[in-house]
C-alpha cells in the first residue's frame, strides 16, 4: 500500500511500500513522505496509485508511470 500528495507548486511526494518512485526497481517501505525526484520540476496536477503502479499527470499533459510493468500495465512495456 502507498501513497502521494501533491504540493501547491506541483511536486509529488510518496510513502508507504512498493515502487514509489524513488529510483529503486525493488520494492521499498518508506515510513514518511520523501520527493519524487524523477518529475521533480514538472506541476503535477494528478497522481494515481494503483495495486503495484503509479500514474502521475503534469500540467501540460505528459503522463508518467512506474511500477510493475507486468501485462503491460504501465503503457511502455518495461518494470520500472
Amino acid at each position: 500500500l502507498h501513497r502521494f500528495a501533491i504540493t501547491a507548486d506541483g511536486a509529488v511526494w510518496s510513502w508507504g511500500t512498493g515502487k514509489l518512485g524513488h529510483g529503486d526497481t525493488q520494492t521499498q517501505t518508506q515510513p514518511l513522505p520523501k520527493k519524487v525526484e524523477a518529475i521533480a520540476g514538472r506541476r503535477v496536477v494528478a497522481v494515481s496509485a494503483g495495486e503495484a503502479h503509479s500514474l502521475a499527470l503534469t500540467a501540460d499533459g505528459a503522463v508518467f508511470a512506474w511500477g510493475e510493468g507486468e501485462r503491460a500495465r504501465l503503457g511502455h512495456g518495461e518494470d520500472l
